[in-house]
């Protein structure tokens, strides 16, 4: 089923693009266009300096080919041939107070014939804000409850323990859901595996622009915006350091300029720093933490 979940992805990337420059309502996407040295290509799509995001980036990419035995065992791989093609998305605003985003649709398929699919959302707020906060995660749950009863639940989990870092004994945001390596078994196909990614994929416009809409207006401090950058830097160390999808990107011979696209244009680190007691940064950081109930944190 490559050829059609591909150009599902291929369309998702363009619908997805239209909804964004929408929101943004000033900058539009620059496009490249690559071809992977190995086989198949990319379009990596970048917004950058608008009145919404200061630096963006959705990616599609559908590549084949074979990586280094070493590279495979480390990743996993059941075999070193593999197909892969996702829609990978990183957003940073301008405003303190509309929160980071990512999301990540995708599908493998190894040389020996096994396939899965993975992706997921999170967010990683500046300021936690209960009520977006418990909007998100109600977004995402009545997505995974179309599909098992458990989705939420285990994928949310899966968020918490993945999104996170250990050396800072912290969550790089709220969380959301996570999932990988989804194969199908004698309770699910991979055709209704398949039907869950786009509906994932499908909730992740309405539901980000909608906490844009909320938060686009807010005026901000230089102190606000220093914290921002600082929590930038949280994002940078775990997509540097732990995440898997960079780490793949990089393995395979991927394009670096689309695989470092979800790193911001600026992101700040101080020595030491410790927010001020009871201070709003304060509260943020103490809601970093796993197994927050996000559906009944008000």
């Amino acid at each position: 089923m490559k050829k059609e979940v591909e150009a599902w992805f291929r369309n998702f990337q363009d619908r997805l693009c239209k909804a964004l420059e929408a929101s943004d309502g000033q900058a539009t996407f620059q496009e490249d266009n690559w071809q992977h040295e190995t086989g198949g290509g990319g379009r990596s799509r970048v917004i950058q300096n608008g009145a919404i995001f200061e630096k963006g980036g959705v990616n599609f990419s559908a590549v084949s080919g074979e990586m280094p035995v070493a590279a495979a065992a480390r990743l996993l791989m059941p075999d070193n041939r593999y197909f892969a093609t996702g829609v990978s998305v990183v957003l940073h605003p301008q405003n303190p107070m509309i929160p980071i985003t990512h999301m990540n649709v995708r599908y493998l398929e190894a040389g020996n014939g096994e396939a899965w699919f993975g992706g997921g959302i999170d967010l990683t707020p500046i300021y936690v804000d209960l009520d977006q906060s418990q909007y998100f995660h109600e977004q995402l749950k009545k997505v995974c409850d179309l599909h098992h009863p458990d989705f939420y639940n285990r994928f949310k989990q899966w968020a918490d323990d993945y999104f996170y870092l250990p050396h800072r004994q912290e969550t790089r945001g709220i969380g959301g859901i996570f999932f990988d390596r989804l194969t199908a078994n004698e309770s699910i196909s991979l055709e209704q595996l398949f039907a869950f990614v786009q509906d994932v994929a499908d909730v992740f416009a309405p539901t980000y622009t909608t906490i844009i809409e909320q938060n686009r207006h807010k005026t901000y401090t230089e102190e606000q915006k220093e914290w921002q950058l600082l929590r930038r830097g949280r994002y940078v160390e775990f997509n540097l350091v732990h995440d898997r999808g960079t780490k793949f990107g990089l393995e395979t011979g991927g394009r670096v300029e689309s695989i470092l696209m979800s790193l911001p244009t600026y992101a700040s680190w101080r020595y030491n720093y410790k927010p001020v007691p009871n201070s709003p940064e304060e509260q943020t950081q103490q809601f970093l933490k796993k197994g927050v109930n996000w559906l009944q944190v008000k």
